[in-house]
């Protein structure tokens, strides 16, 4: 999938600008409030891997990859990714997502979980959980999806958060 979007790591100057576009994407403070938590976490968050699209240098979207567990085997969760409303549709938020699975590829980590859209995260290899015997605690839906980034096999278990809201 091409794009003609610039991607990069975010940096401390996009930290305002990343809170505004994802309560602009989302249309309330909750999606806000958690990328706060997993940023104040130190099991969760892990350097280098939150991710921006840009116009101009400015960051129009977000995705985060943060670390969470399937039974006791570390995996990385996908999320919130956000686009501007002005540029949803347009391909940003695929650029964002895609830059920060290849950069957690890269790093050797082995598989992504992400709660959200099922018709959208398909396109990057998504399946659902449950065909890898991956439950969530609280939720069961097709909008649990796993997507291993080595080809190996997936864990099965639960899947758990460092961060709860």
């Amino acid at each position: 999938m091409s794009n003609p979007w610039k991607t990069r790591a975010e940096t401390s100057a996009d930290l305002e600008t990343i809170r505004d576009l994802t309560r602009q994407a989302f249309g309330r403070q909750f999606e806000v409030d958690y990328l706060d938590l997993l940023r104040a976490d130190p099991v969760a968050w892990i350097d280098g891997l939150s991710f921006v699209a840009t116009v101009d240098d400015q960051p129009v979207a977000h995705a985060l990859l943060t670390r969470c567990q399937v039974g006791d085997t570390p995996v990385l969760s996908l999320g919130p990714v956000a686009v501007l409303p002005s540029y949803q549709r347009q391909g940003a938020g695929s650029a964002a997502v895609i830059a920060a699975l290849d950069t957690a590829r890269d790093r050797g980590e082995q598989s992504v979980v992400v709660l959200g859209h099922a018709e959208y995260y398909p396109r990057f290899g998504f399946r659902p959980a449950t065909e890898f015997g991956i439950r969530h605690p609280d939720f069961d839906g097709p909008s649990l999806m796993a997507l291993s980034l080595t080809g190996d096999p997936l864990p099965a278990g639960t899947l758990r958060y460092p961060v709860n809201v």
